[in-house]
């Protein structure tokens, strides 16, 4: 029995033991590095989604993160419900293997494809109430901090400069190594341009946020938003930086220039959803979300921590995301102009 063969064993028992699912059919889908998920057809025909966490280490931090989801959910956020064990527990731990289970949105799609058309509105009215809602988690409420702070500049610099000592060490370097080098220099060097970025942002808001919410973990249904999945567990964040990573993301600015237009209508039904937000965290949407991006040494590290550099999905996940961050930069005024368009 193969290694797969042996989890989907182990799930389908862990689901007949802890939730009383009696499965008919357990398969495989694709996900991130925390779980493996396994969509579960039930006996009665109902769909879940069982996310086995690979490692029991950090199982209250991952109980911490599907709370947070709940939270949402109670406030009418678009978040699929959790499924608790026969003991109450939304993280099972105890069994063969440690796992939670929510509902399965069908006839969705992940944004992968970028944002386009309506779909702007509907995700700046999801991600509006996402942040009206969790303004009232318990574990923090929102407050202003330097602007600044959104990223550290030495923690940057460290990391390009250790890429290219390490790179520059070898004797030969693979096409990809060798562009990761040039693309390190690159970056190094527009840190300056960070660091002004940075200077100029004014005091902006932080708040719990749901942490991990890029194009993935975005679901559509046509035009409308299906579900928002995979929280992380609470940790105040600045709202300017959740809205960037989302709506600011390489699949949609590598699109063409419907990002540009589609930022309004976003900005507006964010804002129509959240009154209470703040014109200056939005303002600073683009320049924070340019920010991060340019200091993140991310994917570009990974070719000295995996075995084997960088595999074909990173190297095409570097490389555009590395042309859209010099994209927002070089289109800065424009963009920061459409998102005053929006708060007009």
């Amino acid at each position: 029995m193969s290694d797969t063969a042996k989890l989907i064993t182990a799930v389908a028992d862990t689901l007949i033991l802890a939730y009383r699912v009696l499965p008919a059919e357990v398969e495989q889908i694709p996900v991130g590095t925390i779980t493996a998920a396994f969509r579960v057809t039930d006996q009665e025909g109902r769909q879940w989604v069982a996310e086995v966490y690979r490692s029991r280490a950090a199982l209250d931090r991952e109980r911490d993160a599907v709370e947070l989801a709940e939270f949402a959910r109670a406030g009418q956020v678009p978040v699929p419900a959790a499924r608790r064990t026969v003991e109450g527990d939304l993280v099972e731990r105890l069994g063969r293997i440690p796992m939670s289970v929510r509902e399965y949105i069908g006839g969705a799609e992940t944004a992968d494809d970028g944002l386009s058309g309506t779909r702007w509105q509907a995700v700046g009215t999801a991600l509006g109430h996402l942040h009206r809602r969790l303004a009232e988690h318990p574990a923090a409420g929102p407050r202003t901090l330097p602007g600044a702070g959104v990223c550290t500049l030495s923690r940057a610099r460290s990391r390009f400069d250790r890429l290219i000592a390490k790179l520059g060490q070898r004797a030969q370097l693979s096409p990809v190594d060798a562009w990761v080098l040039e693309t390190a220099h690159e970056r190094r060097a527009l840190l300056t341009r960070v660091a002004t970025l940075l200077k100029h942002l004014p005091p902006l808001t932080t708040q719990i946020v749901h942490g991990n919410l890029a194009s993935p973990n975005l679901m559509l249904r046509g035009n409308s938003v299906a579900a928002l999945i995979n929280f992380r567990p609470p940790r105040p964040r600045f709202t300017a930086w959740e809205v960037a990573r989302l709506v600011l993301d390489h699949r949609t600015v590598l699109r063409g220039d419907e990002w540009l237009a589609g930022l309004p209508d976003l900005i507006s039904a964010y804002r129509e959803a959240h009154s209470a937000a703040r014109p200056e965290d939005l303002l600073s949407t683009v320049a924070v979300g340019c920010a991060w991006t340019l200091a993140s040494a991310y994917p570009l590290t990974e070719v000295l921590d995996q075995p084997h550099g960088l595999d074909a999905p990173l190297q095409a996940y570097a490389r555009a995301r590395h042309k859209a961050a010099l994209t927002l930069l070089d289109r800065l005024d424009e963009a920061e102009e459409a998102v005053r368009d929006g708060l007009r």
